[in-house]
């Protein structure tokens, strides 16, 4: 093979139609979009983190506590105004992602709470093990709700403005 034919291949290469391979346009979009799931499992995670790290202290521990709510309340708010301003998502778009991310983040703290169990106590409570089911529902079902109150108002305040 001489330099011009493989030159000329290159070229054409180029210059060729792209070859529909059965991919609708509209799939296309959807790849390069910001994706909702990895950012509301990085928060998640960093809910467990914050739950986690700020009560290692031994002294203060009221104010350790306190500090870790306000920390974790400007991330809620912070997820929310995110996926409603920066992703564009609907209200309850919004409050599903955000209740997903605080649902991972209170599995987390189901999870390091059943290995200290493990670590510290004597004997295991199975009842503990219950922990991994019922924190994050029960912090999942409020987190959605306020959410879901606070992106619509925030829909209805840009609306109106």
């Amino acid at each position: 093979m001489s330099l011009p034919f493989i030159v000329n291949l290159s070229v054409a290469a180029l210059n060729a139609r792209p070859v529909n391979l059965g991919v609708r346009p509209h799939i296309m979009n959807t790849l390069g979009r910001k994706s909702w799931f990895g950012t509301a499992i990085v928060i998640g995670v960093l809910y467990c983190v914050i739950g986690v790290v700020f009560a290692l202290p031994s002294n203060q521990v009221r104010l350790w506590r306190l500090a870790a709510w306000v920390v974790s309340a400007a991330m809620y708010a912070a997820h929310i105004g995110y996926e409603k301003f920066r992703l564009g998502n609907s209200p309850r778009a919004t409050a599903s992602h955000t209740a997903l991310a605080v649902a991972v983040g209170a599995f987390g703290l189901a999870v390091a709470a059943n290995f200290h169990e493990l670590w510290v106590a004597s004997s295991y409570r199975r009842s503990l093990a219950f922990a991994l089911v019922a924190w994050p529902a029960l912090t999942a079902v409020p987190a959605f709700v306020v959410a879901l109150v606070v992106a619509a108002a925030l829909a209805r305040i840009r609306r109106s403005a």
